[in-house]
């Protein structure tokens, strides 16, 4: 009797699937489950475990533009439990009349079910399951909607795939051969199409923090009835604030306006915005938000999360989601806010969109024995998902305008006038501030508190702001972002302390070494250029082959300039990770001199000198005194400390 194979991207999604299509028969076979059902035709649904299939070199050369696609227990060692899912496709994909690619509707899903179905099955009998979510009414709507194998998907990932496979593999062969050529041993060193572009993003912010010296200035914030007037009042000299200070005792209201705020709704969530709300309220990793909302939608709580989607399909049931949430926690929620919409459900879409999934909403299915972490994601979900649909924030927005010694000041206070949206996500709602009594030309006494300060260095990235950062110059997905920077912690290039983003000495050697060298092969522009070529491939606009052969002529462009410095790339890595010892070294760190220093402290050294007048004028502080500040001071990075506290200990070759 022939059978319908439909072929899910995990065990827990074909468990679903086989549920939705009738009453499903458990089986096992090498200890993995499918599922039989009978509904007028056999169905059987069995599940990939992710990837089955990966890239695989042809040779060991370098460089190499030859590979295949091989199962992947035959490439990767800690892939080998893939091999038992791929012996129960293999037996029960023989005979099936028909082969239904119902894994993720993103180019990663269609890719493993079309390696599947190419592999063990028959192409010619193919067709593709799309559903935004793993509820039985939407499995049963997208069975009775089987489309066409979504081949540009197909394509696109396929592209990805051969792309990343060719970057990393070359540059990280080539990153490897150099440093063995100079010290006659191996390491395990990697490069990649968007990893090393947001490596050398992560590492040009070390340096910036490590070699910033900063800038004394003076500031004066200005007070009255216990209110705190912005902004502050900035002075280059000490004597001009002091000057100031001792006229500042009386301001006149010159004005206090009152107007109405109103605050729209937020827009539903796509996958970067959540990540970077489950950030910034509970410092979660971008990739464990995603992992989080990837088990939500396995268990059938939320829609599939990974979309760039900030808008709800039209036809998507808002009412009875709703109506589904009456049963949970959220039932006040529900009915306040029927109450205050009459009915009327509208979202408050936002303008980005994904061709694949929607915004991310909660089906309605209410969860049951969630832990901590994954109860908090959810109910970000749930809240944002209802404030979209809620009425505007209103707010009365009191401004006093201060004027003291000719310099105005303002301060604003809040106060509520309608909760609307903030009512259900809180989260983004501006604090409330209640202001005294302040009257149009009334003179008032004021306080003035002189404060010495210093400039600041720029901000160190976060993983999310990381990711953001990713966003913002159009590489890498929505999907693999996350990816990619828990990659490199997880190579050793960066490291997490309290949250912050660090480079390490091993991320540093090898960002200096690609900045140097490939500065073209892993430049933001060239991988954001062939996302663009990925994106015109799922389009339809270009052909796979097309693109991938123009990326390896360019990566044969690129490398042919980088062999004849093989030898000096493999000196620079051993020199930066301490593993040879140059004949001229830094006195500080060891590495090679390009000066009196490496070239990291030489850059410490010159922005020391260079900003040294200004602290001599603002400060008076002789050479020796700011270097004694400057070695001690958390204010200034850590390379220009360590140049500082050298410099003292040494009689320096150079004047300031």
């Amino acid at each position: 009797m022939n059978h319908v194979l439909v072929i899910a991207e995990k065990p827990k999604a074909a468990e679903k699937i086989a549920s939705a299509l009738g009453t499903p028969k458990k089986k096992k076979l090498y200890n993995v489950p499918y599922w039989e059902v009978v509904n007028g035709t056999k169905i059987i649904v069995a599940s990939a475990a992710g990837h089955l299939y990966g890239i695989a070199a042809k040779s060991n050369s370098f460089p190499i533009y030859s590979y295949e696609w091989k199962p992947l227990y035959e490439i990767d060692k800690s892939s080998s439990h893939t091999k038992k899912f791929l012996l129960v496709l293999g037996k029960v994909a023989k005979g099936a009349s028909l082969y239904v690619n119902a894994c993720d509707y993103d180019i990663e899903g269609s890719v493993i079910g079309f390696m599947v179905i190419k592999n063990l099955g028959d192409l010619r009998k193919a067709r593709r399951m799309v559903f935004h979510a793993l509820t039985p009414q939407e499995l049963r709507r997208a069975w009775r909607n089987l489309r066409p194998l979504d081949w540009e998907m197909v394509e696109a990932g396929l592209t990805r795939h051969e792309l990343d496979w060719l970057w990393g593999i070359n540059v990280s062969r080539a990153l490897m051969r150099a440093y063995r050529e100079a010290t006659g041993r191996s390491k395990s060193l990697s490069a990649g199409r968007v990893q090393s572009p947001t490596l050398l993003e992560a590492v040009k912010r070390e340096l910036q923090i490590g070699t910033f010296v900063p800038l004394p200035y003076f500031s004066i914030t200005i007070s009255s009835k216990g209110v705190t007037f912005e902004p502050s009042i900035k002075f280059e000299k000490k004597s001009e604030t002091l000057s100031w200070k001792s006229k500042c005792n009386r301001g006149v209201v010159r004005d206090v306006v009152s107007r109405v705020e109103r605050l729209r709704p937020p827009h539903p969530f796509n996958l970067p915005d959540l990540q970077q709300e489950a950030a910034r309220l509970f410092g979660f990793s971008p990739a464990k938000t995603q992992k989080i909302a990837e088990d939500l939608y396995l268990d059938a709580y939320i829609s599939y999360p990974r979309t760039n989607s900030q808008k709800y399909p039209k036809d998507l049931d808002l009412r009875g989601i709703l109506d589904a949430l009456k049963k949970s926690q959220y039932s006040k929620y529900v009915y306040a806010l029927i109450k205050e919409t009459k009915g009327v459900l509208q979202p408050n879409n936002g303008p980005k969109d994904d061709p694949a999934h929607p915004a991310i909403y909660p089906t309605g299915k209410v969860p049951s024995g969630l832990d901590k972490e994954h109860a908090m994601i959810y109910d970000l979900i749930v809240r944002r998902f209802m404030a979209t649909m809620a009425t505007e924030a209103k707010y009365e927005v009191v401004t006093v305008e201060l004027e003291v010694n000719g310099v105005t000041v303002k301060a604003t206070g809040r106060r509520t006038l309608w909760k609307g949206w903030s009512l259900y996500y809180p989260f983004s709602a501006p604090q409330e501030k209640e202001l005294p009594d302040f009257s149009k030309g009334e003179v008032v006494e004021v306080s003035c508190s002189l404060r010495q300060q210093l400039t600041k260095a720029p901000e160190r990235y976060t993983k999310a702001s990381l990711v953001k950062w990713m966003e913002k110059v159009g590489i890498g997905t929505e999907a693999t972002r996350a990816r990619i920077v828990e990659t490199l912690f997880k190579r050793g290039y960066l490291r997490d302390l309290k949250g912050k983003v660090y480079a390490t000495d091993l991320g540093i050697a090898v960002a200096s070494v690609l900045l140097n060298f490939f500065p073209e092969l892993t430049s933001v522009e060239l991988t954001r250029k062939f996302e663009i070529e990925m994106e015109n491939v799922r389009l339809g606009k270009r052909k796979r082959e097309e693109v991938v052969e123009e990326a390896k002529s360019e990566l044969k462009r690129l490398i042919s300039k980088y062999l004849p410095r093989l030898g000096e790339v493999g000196l620079s890595l051993a020199y930066s990770l301490g593993d040879l010892e140059p004949s001229n070294p830094c006195p500080i760190c060891g590495r090679p001199r390009v000066g009196q220093f490496c070239e990291v402290h030489e850059i410490a050294l010159s922005n020391l000198k260079s900003v040294y007048p200004v602290w001599k004028e603002r400060m008076g502080l002789s050479w020796r005194e700011y270097l004694e500040k400057a070695s001690k001071g958390k204010s200034f990075g850590t390379y220009v400390r360590e140049v500082a506290t050298y410099v003292l200990g040494n009689t320096p070759k150079t004047s300031p």
